[in-house]
């Protein structure tokens, strides 16, 4: 079982004295008003991922994105200009909602000419103008012009939609950052066979994130994944990561494994032995250009052993790559202090054949039950939080993106709190 060096300093966490070693408070995670400030300091403030390119692959294609956590639904449109444009998903005339099917809370997608109000059949275009009122005449000086959609910033990286509520923000690319730089060159775009997972959470969205943004729970908790000699050697050995980055507010984690095929067949299950596959993906890798070499960003150590690398982009987007080739995302999309959704894709080059195709389903299932073991545990974190009993608790240097995390939040809210805007761009570049 690999341990891996730490770095001179001795330790992860000590590289950012910004961050501390003391335990860290998890009130915020069971208080009701810090979710609120929550909402207002991160969430109506940040770039958000709502997806990718290819849900609009063509003029007119467009799907809504509900924001519980900041009280609006968005619709997302590739315009005739080919250019994608985010709109609050609300009619001008009097609030109705916009864009929606049978149940106004669930998102839709499709493809249009022009958006219809199913309360008075106001029309507006694909670029949010208002092209159409019904009885216009009864209107008093009524300018067309002046009651378009109300449009929310929208911006793309490498195939990856991001939206802003607060026409302030700095550009997509600047609030990115480094990190993100690293990662261009990736082939996003040759990967669009996906699988997809929903679920409502209940626990806060950041203990989810918590859980992903480290693995020393791996060994236990998803023991049974494993055979059990090699479930037996894990547990015994514990777990170490090979590198961590901050480049706050964002942060990474990389970490061995996701070898294809594993060096001993024995390791893994029958199942996986026959497909070829399991929890690190196909284990024959994609013949597309963009993996030999990688960006420079993944697998930043160089570390011959290395399988898999997370990145954190704050607040609620992670990105997460697979040595095998292929990758996914998760999101988490708060909608209550102890409640969220959780979304998970899996992307991977379109399969050429059934036993392409049965390998990727194999590793999508495989993900899913992983997911919820993870979503269980969380739910009775949640539980026991609320009690307040104990409300601080120590992180180990493994965890240094946890406690990063919270303080990352807890900076925002601050800095909101006290309206000091400045505050917010200058704890991240001190940070980074």
């Amino acid at each position: 079982m690999p341990h891996f060096a730490k770095p001179a300093a001795g330790s992860w966490t000590e590289q950012y004295p910004e961050l501390g070693t003391a335990p860290v408070d998890y009130t915020d995670s069971v208080d009701p008003a810090y979710y609120e400030a929550e909402r207002e300091a991160v969430f109506k403030r940040t770039w958000l991922n709502v997806g990718r390119v290819e849900l609009v692959p063509r003029t007119g294609s467009y799907f809504t994105k509900e924001l519980a956590v900041a009280d609006t639904s968005l619709i997302i449109v590739r315009g005739r200009d080919q250019r994608i444009r985010a709109f609050h998903n609300l009619c001008r005339h009097r609030g109705n909602k916009l864009v929606w099917n049978d149940f106004p809370g669930e998102e839709v997608k499709g493809v249009c000419r022009q958006f219809t109000c199913k309360y008075h059949a106001w029309r507006y275009g694909l670029d949010g103008a208002l092209t159409f009122v019904q009885q216009e005449e009864e209107f008093f000086d009524l300018d067309k012009a002046d009651y378009g959609l109300k449009e929310v910033r929208c911006e793309v990286w490498e195939g990856f939609v991001f939206v802003n509520l607060d026409p302030g923000a700095r550009p997509l690319e600047e609030y990115l950052g480094e990190m993100a730089k690293g990662l261009e060159g990736y082939p996003f775009h040759e990967m669009t066979e996906v699988y997809t997972y929903r679920a409502e959470v209940g626990s806060n969205w950041k203990l989810f994130i918590d859980a992903f943004a480290e693995f020393y729970h791996a060994p236990v908790l998803h023991q049974k994944q494993a055979v059990k000699d090699e479930a037996d050697k894990l547990l015994g050995y514990g777990f170490e990561a090979l590198h961590y980055e901050l480049h706050s507010p964002h942060a990474m984690i990389s970490s061995w494994g996701g070898m294809a095929p594993p060096k001993d067949p024995s390791m893994v299950k029958p199942i996986e032995r026959a497909l070829r596959s399991g929890l690190f993906g196909p284990w024959d890798r994609p013949d597309i250009a963009g993996l030999d070499p990688l960006p420079p960003g993944i697998n930043p150590a160089r570390h011959r052993s290395w399988g898999t690398d997370s990145f954190e982009f704050f607040p609620n987007f992670t990105l997460l790559f697979w040595a095998p080739g292929w990758y996914l995302t998760y999101h988490y999309w708060p909608t209550a202090v102890d409640r969220h959704v959780f979304e998970s894709s899996l992307y991977f080059v379109p399969p050429k054949n059934t036993r392409e195709r049965l390998a990727q389903e194999l590793a999508a299932v495989t993900f899913k039950e992983y997911a919820l073991q993870d979503a269980n545990t969380l739910e009775a974190t949640q539980t026991m939080l609320k009690s307040r009993a104990v409300t601080e608790f120590p992180l180990n240097d493994q965890e240094i993106l946890l406690r990063h995390l919270h303080k990352v939040v807890a900076d925002r809210v601050r800095a909101h709190r006290n309206g000091d805007r400045r505050a917010e761009e200058h704890s991240d570049a001190a940070a980074r």
